[in-house]
């Protein structure tokens, strides 16, 4: 009965924590309610199998009279009604994603969701890999042992000769993560569609800012030369990434880097090294050749303030020449792209659309030709 009692009030705690705890003042690497809630706030279904497993052995055996047992079954029901809360509030991530981009793009922009896979959401979430997509591994962009390395995400069969090539960075408040950790759900579906995906190491732990932004113009680099031989197509290179890597992708679009747009979740817009080092952060490179961008970003972001992330998009819609579309989605933690998720899956369709919409503009203005009406 403890177990069962102890199961209940922790997952309560935590779905608790996800619908309600109150947001930090500022931005930090770290806090409690990002380390309370965020697990069950992107992925409920896993609160659900925690309490159901945990509970289930005293709930079916009811005794109402029993003061322990009416207490458990208590604590489960509040619980269990705060996960179907946050499950309910992951579904709006589509239609917020469809305002922002038809906002940009007009009636165009409407991504029409595809229908999750409610396999993987409910019962394997942790679970990236495809049969249909091969992952070719440590291919090395630079002289570093480790830390200069990255995978390519190909499907196995139907692959493309023209296809977009998305590069992503991972995040980890710029000292730690891994390639295999960053948006792989979405690396995996968007290779098993066609796609060219990559995702890259860069310097951790000692390494500087002005390192690690080297490291992702030099993986940029190698993704713009070898892309053909993936099947992809250099002129749709799109950089992204989420949080440091974000901020690292940004940097390196806004300081030269030649990409077809710049996809961010989660991001970091700020300093992130000392002045006099170069360019320390995004906000302070915008200007008005920046390229495309689409910023997604969490309400409940405990980690980067939504007002963070708010400021940045204001600064490159005033500047830049070209579109900018900003998501903002409700109830959306951090790190929400590291495992399979109803909110994840209206991202990726969003990206796809908004990355085909980008290499349609740039293809027309590239022909001096006018879309059809």
């Amino acid at each position: 009965m403890s177990g069962a009692l102890s199961t209940a009030a922790i997952v309560g705690l935590f779905a608790m924590v996800a619908l309600w705890a109150p947001m930090p003042r500022r931005s930090s690497p770290f806090n409690l309610q990002f380390a309370l809630g965020h697990l069950i706030n992107e992925q409920p279904f896993l609160g659900l199998w925690w309490l159901l497993s945990g509970t289930i052995a005293v709930l079916v055996a009811p005794d109402p009279g029993n003061l322990p047992w009416s207490l458990v079954a208590g604590l489960c029901a509040v619980a269990a009604l705060a996960l179907a809360l946050i499950a309910a509030r992951a579904r709006s991530a589509g239609p917020a994603l469809s305002e922002a981009l038809t906002s940009v793009f007009g009636a165009a922009g409407d991504p029409h969701g595809t229908r999750p896979s409610w396999w993987r959401i409910v019962f394997v979430p942790f679970v990236s890999w495809r049969p249909d997509v091969r992952r070719i591994r440590n291919r090395r962009y630079g002289p570093a042992r480790r830390a200069n390395r990255l995978d390519v995400y190909v499907a196995r069969r139907q692959r493309r000769a023209d296809a977009p090539v998305l590069f992503y960075l991972h995040g980890g408040a710029f000292r730690m993560g891994s390639k295999l950790l960053g948006a792989r759900p979405l690396l995996y579906r968007l290779a098993a569609s066609g796609w060219v995906c990559v995702s890259a190491d860069y310097g951790l732990f000692r390494a500087s800012y002005s390192d690690q932004l080297a490291d992702a113009r030099a993986a940029l680099a190698w993704t713009r030369a070898n892309a053909e031989a993936y099947g992809g197509n250099a002129s749709k290179l799109f950089a992204a990434g989420g949080s440091a890597g974000a901020h690292l992708a940004a940097t390196a679009a806004l300081t030269g880097a030649d990409v077809s747009g710049v996809i961010t979740f989660y991001g970091y817009y700020g300093d992130a090294g000392p002045a006099g080092t170069g360019p320390t952060s995004p906000e302070a490179c915008v200007t008005a050749e920046a390229p495309p961008f689409l910023i997604v970003h969490g309400s409940r972001d405990s980690l980067v303030l939504a007002s963070d992330a708010r400021r940045f998009a204001d600064r490159l819609r005033r500047t830049s020449r070209q579109p900018v579309v900003y998501a903002e989605l409700p109830g959306a933690q951090h790190n929400f792209d590291l495992f399979h998720s109803l909110r994840l899956h209206a991202i990726t369709d969003a990206v796809a659309r908004f990355v085909e919409l980008t290499v349609r503009a740039d293809s027309v203005e590239r022909s001096g030709t006018r879309p059809p009406t």
